[in-house]
Parts: structure tokens; C-alpha cells; sequence
């Protein structure tokens, strides 16, 4: 059990390393094209996704692929926390409502897989 939640907590530390890949990618579509702050932002979105890449090889190794990949859709609600925080743009009920949705589907799965695994 102990190693199960560490497996779910390193698959989400690793999505939300993930959803920053997101970030990277609208702020380099602030910049000019091919200045130097574009390049570095394209650069640290390869980063990110190539330790996702890795990362992600391991924890389908050692979990069902249906669970890793239920669990993808948090990224959801790290976009909209980091739209909030680093973009300054508005969260409506209906983002929220989307959000939650999205993560009673990853409860709903987790706990439908536990039930048919006993």
C-alpha cells in the first residue's frame, strides 16, 4: 500500500512538472520569434518533456497504463493554477466545474480499479 501511494505521488509530481511544459510554451508565444528568450523558453519546454519522457517510461513499469494515463487529466487543474497565478487570468465556475469533474473521473477510476483488483 505504502509503495502505491508513493507511485501515485511521484506520477503526480511528474504531471505537474508536465503542465509546465504548457507555461513555457505561452510564454514563449510572447516573445519574438527566434530572440533569445523564445529559443530558452523552447529549449526549457524540450527539457521538461524529455525528463517527462524518462520519468514516465518508469512509472508505466510499475502501474496499470489505464491508471497512469487517468491520472494525465490533473494536468487540467494545474493549467488553470497556473493560468491564476502566473498569467493573472480569471477562474469561472465553469473551469471549476470542468476541474471537478475531471478529477471525480480519476476518483471514480482509482477507486473502480482498487474494487476490481479485491
Amino acid at each position: 500500500m505504502k509503495t502505491n501511494v508513493k507511485r501515485y505521488v511521484l506520477l503526480n509530481v511528474l504531471l505537474l512538472l508536465f503542465s509546465l511544459s504548457s507555461v513555457c510554451s505561452k510564454l514563449a508565444a510572447r516573445e519574438e520569434f527566434m530572440s533569445f528568450r523564445f529559443i530558452m523558453m523552447y529549449g526549457f519546454i524540450v527539457l521538461l518533456l524529455g525528463i517527462y519522457a524518462i520519468f514516465w517510461q518508469q512509472i508505466i513499469k510499475s502501474m496499470p497504463l489505464t491508471m497512469a494515463y487517468a491520472n494525465r487529466a490533473i494536468t487540467v487543474f494545474w493549467g488553470m493554477l497556473w493560468g491564476l497565478i502566473i498569467f493573472h487570468e480569471k477562474i469561472t465556475p465553469g473551469k471549476v466545474a470542468g476541474a471537478a469533474l475531471v478529477i471525480a473521473g480519476i476518483i471514480l477510476f482509482a477507486v473502480s480499479d482498487r474494487e476490481g483488483k479485491a
